[in-house]
């Protein structure tokens, strides 16, 4: 295993940041360990289980799609260490722009793995608060995420000169959602992947966050696929190297260590809330199931792939470096108790959950009365009642 090194300049190739090697054996880095070493035991401990929450739950809304409770699902199996260790790094103002595959991130967030579940049931567009967690809805748009957080962060920049203008104090400036805790200067963090990466929305987003230096996290999970294809036909070079085209930095960091994701937030969420951003985190990890439940990967990728990542899986690395630090073994056994609980309640309210009015909708396109929407309201209840049973 190579020795990790410090960045390279921005216009450089940034080395891949790894602190902790599938075995969990950790080594220092100068500009990383320092971050890595904020994390405490119990740190460790509550990112293994919202690792391991999200692994069941992944598991088990995959069964609950093949039993045709849900319309699709977007599975998260391998990425749990890069989602969770990123969003930890965050502080509870910054605002997260997720893609449709992020569970890991939103139940870090403090989002329930029910919440999560009404947009691939089809029984609502959006099953949390976004103002309460400071998370925004899933998009299922390619690359549509990255436009929107870029243009956010150019708002927070915008509110902070309108603020330090005229001493009025403006909606999202420096609030923090935990009444206990010190509010700092607010960031955006995007997820999206490197199938996405390649998306023109992707170039304008990074055009705009660079020219208006918005203080914009751009997190791409290069998980080796998009939907069929590998990432070698996607792009020549590793994804952070195309920060330097912008002009602001771009690091590679093993997306599979927990450590190096976390501090490699932490060391970026910096530089943005100095005014130094946007920054480019590409965290290397791997796509240990399908792109989707109508997906069939057995079709394009090498039959020996599982053999080859397996070993390099997320939550078996924590789980050793856990137990180097002395975790015991009633730990794990704790969290994989809670894990089928949690399973067993997520699945129930799948279950007992009914799809909302279609027509409540239409009541939500304009904020006044207009004639258009009561022209498809009388349309589309001229079409369900051609359904009714004479």
């Amino acid at each position: 295993m190579p020795q990790a090194n410090t960045p390279a300049t921005p216009w450089g190739t940034p080395d891949l940041v790894q602190l902790m090697d599938e075995t969990g054996t950790v080594r220092t880095h100068p500009t990383f360990s320092p971050y890595a070493d904020e994390l405490t035991n119990t740190d460790l401990k509550e990112m293994y289980r919202t690792m391991a929450l999200t692994r069941r739950f992944d598991d088990d809304m995959t069964a609950l799609q093949r039993q045709g409770q849900l319309a699709l699902w977007v599975p998260s199996r391998g990425q749990e260490a890069a989602q969770v260790a990123s969003a930890r790094a965050l502080a509870p103002n910054d605002h997260i722009f997720p893609s449709y595959r992020d569970h890991g991130a939103l139940l870090e967030r403090g989002i329930e793995p029910s919440e999560i579940t009404p947009l691939f049931r089809g029984s609502a567009t959006l099953g949390w608060d976004p103002k309460k967690h400071n998370v925004h809805p899933y998009t299922l748009v390619l690359a549509a995420q990255v436009l929107h957080a870029t243009g956010y962060a150019m708002g927070l920049n915008m509110d902070a000169q309108i603020e330090a203008e005229t001493g009025e104090k403006q909606t999202g400036q420096g609030q923090a959602t935990d009444p206990n805790q010190d509010a700092v200067k607010p960031a955006v963090a995007v997820y999206f992947g490197d199938g996405s990466s390649t998306e023109g929305d992707v170039h304008e987003a990074m055009v705009f966050a660079a020219s208006y230096n918005a203080p914009v996290l751009f997190f791409v999970q290069n998980n080796g696929w998009a939907i069929s294809v590998p990432f070698e036909t996607q792009s020549r070079v590793p994804l952070a190297t195309r920060a330097a085209g912008y002009g602001f930095e771009g690091l590679r960091v093993d997306g599979n260590d927990v450590l190096s994701v976390y501090a490699a937030t932490r060391y970026a969420m910096d530089k943005l809330r100095a005014g130094e951003g946007p920054v480019m985190i590409e965290a290397q990890t791997y796509r240990l199931g399908p792109h989707t439940t109508a997906d069939d990967p057995t079709k394009y990728r090498p039959q020996d792939h599982e053999a080859t990542y397996t070993p390099l899986d997320p939550l078996p690395r924590l789980e050793a470096y856990l137990r180097s630090r002395g975790v015991e073994e009633s730990f794990f056994e704790e969290i994989e108790a809670e894990a089928k609980q949690g399973g067993q309640t997520v699945r129930d309210y799948v279950l007992n959950s009914k799809p909302e009015d279609f027509e409540t909708y239409l009541d939500r396109v304009y904020a006044e009365p207009h004639q258009q929407v009561e022209d498809d309201r009388a349309f589309y209840r001229a079409y369900t009642a051609g359904f009714e049973e004479e």
